[in-house]
């Protein structure tokens, strides 16, 4: 199974955005403790979308942390589709969780921290963006990386859609761009040169 990049807002209590596949749990909570970081200091998971290899360790990570699971509502309204459907199509049992509460569809607010929610579909129905406007980070899961996008042949993907998406986010105000995969990328303008980059080499095969 695949694993994506996770990510931790510190807070009181702190932030886990992906906590990915279970098996590598132990790997994961050693690199936190190396930052400074215990299980137990997060207090909620959110995910930037139910795919396997960002939501599958979610219910192993709340055991060990007690963290509470939160989604918004546009991946409570896909759960069936992308936890269950998309993870039996790639041949994987799913990893089912249950959430404690749900988010508000703007914006999470919790230990200190004020993340503005931004839908965004095409490489899964139910992705959505996290953005730290006064930072200006912005936590994008798969709905694009470092010169290159999300896949869009799972079920509910829709790749006019998430052309949409991308032209989007491309307007805010982004100076740390942290992908679900491979690298960040780091600086406007280099985040612009990404963004122009996928337009004129990726937008014309999808």
């Amino acid at each position: 199974m695949l694993d994506c990049n996770t990510y931790v807002i510190k807070g009181n209590p702190g932030i886990i955005i992906d906590p990915g596949n279970p098996d590598y749990l132990n790997y994961r909570v050693s690199g936190l403790k190396k930052d400074g970081i215990d299980p137990g200091d997060i207090g909620v998971i959110v995910n930037t979308h139910l795919h396997i290899d960002h939501s599958g360790g979610n219910a192993a990570f709340q055991a060990l942390s007690g963290a509470k699971i939160a989604l918004h509502p546009v991946q409570k309204e896909n759960y069936r589709l992308v936890v269950v459907d998309g993870t039996r199509l790639l041949g994987e049992e799913p990893a089912e969780f249950k959430e404690d509460f749900l988010l508000d569809e703007k914006q999470l607010t919790f230990g200190g921290v004020a993340l503005e929610l931004i839908p965004c579909p095409g490489h899964s129905p139910d992705c959505v963006c996290y953005y730290l406007k006064n930072e200006k980070v912005l936590f994008c899961g798969d709905v694009l990386f470092e010169m290159n996008t999300g896949r869009v042949d799972l079920p509910g993907g829709d790749a006019e859609a998430l052309k949409h998406s991308i032209e989007s986010l491309a307007k805010l105000d982004i100076e740390l761009l942290l992908p679900g995969h491979m690298g960040i990328v780091a600086g406007a303008a280099k985040i612009k040169e990404n963004f122009d980059f996928i337009r004129h080499n990726v937008f014309p095969w999808l």
